[in-house]
């Protein structure tokens, strides 16, 4: 065979294998699409009746239950907010909206209390009627593992770490029948259900009220495949840390401050800059409407004190109506962007010093909406409504402080 005849052979063949390659990645990515669509199909259905076999742990849907063998994923899950989905916020609001608005409460345990069997109600138009399924047992505990885990009582989950998906074991000798697995569990998708309202889902501004997902896609890091479980999940932990966890929320960010000279004078004008940049957030920062981010810059005398009217603030996040009737501002950073507070003030004594800080308030707008909510009566809901605001207010943390030398 001649040179050139077996080099456009060999290319023709690489051709070929790419073809193959290609198709297959994408029969892959097809098989994963589908799957998530049959599993977040919403409502979700009820588990029905377990298999025979099954012993009462093995049938049950509480969390707990899950934790008898998998104990580090059921200790992670209790501190997350998967765990606090359904927690006195939203369950003091559900007491009177399920008679004021049945299918708007039923609507907010889609994701907030996804398993059919969490709710006391199933909405029938703008109805409520008993559940026949629901158990007492699951009320308050959020997105539990059966959430995503769970289907028919058939278990699944993600792909061995070796990347493997089947077992050498017959199921059926396997505890609940084992697992089946599915890569899909490692997929960005898999979160969308939950963290992307549909294209005609609630927006404000022309802009959805929650849109976790499209800022992801739009991303570098949904090009570079890094998906929403590498950040939140590392490791696979059950804890999906987010905007409430000081340590995860400084992984994210880069924060710089300087002051524009090394001193300066008495009656001269300061310059102090803090930067806040999206260096490895891989969607909007705040995601949501209810944080808020400040940054802030004030002078401080020798004593220590607070110079009266030196304080200046800058906000990044999105601000929304109590009501949710309108979008007032969104200063909130997309992945690579920054914000930068530019403080300028005169210096009138010796030895002031610049504070500079970074301040997270997650529940920013669960304090004033709860406030507002209990002030104009909460009804039968008060008394959680009174915890969930406690628990906004002890929420805010300060994530970057520093004080420069001006003088």
């Amino acid at each position: 065979m001649l040179p050139s005849m077996r080099l456009r052979l060999r290319a023709a063949c690489a051709a070929t294998a790419a073809v193959l390659l290609g198709a297959a990645a994408a029969t892959g990515a097809d098989a994963v699409q589908d799957f998530i669509r049959r599993h977040w199909s919403q409502p979700l259905t009820p588990q029905g009746s377990p298999p025979a076999r099954f012993s009462p742990l093995e049938a049950s849907l509480d969390p707990e239950s899950c934790g008898t063998c998998h104990p580090a994923q059921f200790a992670d899950w209790r501190e997350s907010a998967h765990a606090a989905a359904s927690g006195p916020g939203v369950a003091g609001q559900l007491v009177e909206m399920r008679e004021s608005d049945p299918s708007s409460a039923h609507a907010c345990l889609v994701c907030h209390a996804p398993l059919a069997e969490q709710g006391p109600f199933v909405a029938v138009g703008r109805e409520l009627r008993e559940n026949a399924d629901y158990d007492p047992s699951l009320a308050g505990k959020g997105v539990p593992c059966a959430g995503c885990h769970l289907r028919g009582h058939e278990r699944f989950g993600p792909p061995r770490r070796d990347g493997s998906l089947t077992s050498g074991t017959p199921r059926e000798t396997l505890p609940h029948n084992g697992v089946t697995r599915t890569p899909a569990f490692l997929s960005a998708e898999f979160c969308r259900s939950c963290h992307q309202f549909t294209p005609d889902g609630f927006a404000l501004n022309g802009k959805l009220l929650q849109a976790t997902y499209d800022e992801w896609k739009a991303s570098r890091f949904a090009r570079e495949g890094v998906q929403c479980q590498d950040c939140h999940m590392p490791d696979r932990r059950h804890r999906w840390r987010g905007i409430h966890d000081a340590d995860m929320v400084r992984s994210g960010l880069t924060i710089t401050a300087k002051a524009g000279a090394t001193r300066y004078r008495p009656g001269e004008l300061a310059l102090v800059t803090l930067r806040v940049s999206s260096t490895r957030i891989g969607h909007a920062f705040p995601t949501y409407v209810t944080p808020r981010v400040v940054l802030s810059a004030e002078l401080v005398d020798t004593a220590g004190q607070v110079v009266a009217g030196s304080r200046r603030e800058q906000v990044i996040g999105r601000e929304v109506a109590l009501d949710l009737s309108r979008e007032l501002a969104d200063t909130r950073l997309m992945p690579g962007k920054s914000a930068t507070l530019t403080y300028r003030m005169k210096i009138d004594a010796r030895g002031v010093r610049a504070r500079v800080s970074v301040v997270v308030e997650p529940d920013a707008f669960y304090v004033a909406f709860f406030d507002t909510l209990l002030r104009q009566g909460a009804g039968r809901g008060e008394a959680q409504i009174r915890q969930a605001l406690e628990a906004a207010r002890r929420s805010p943390f300060t994530l970057f402080e520093r004080e420069l030398p001006l003088s």
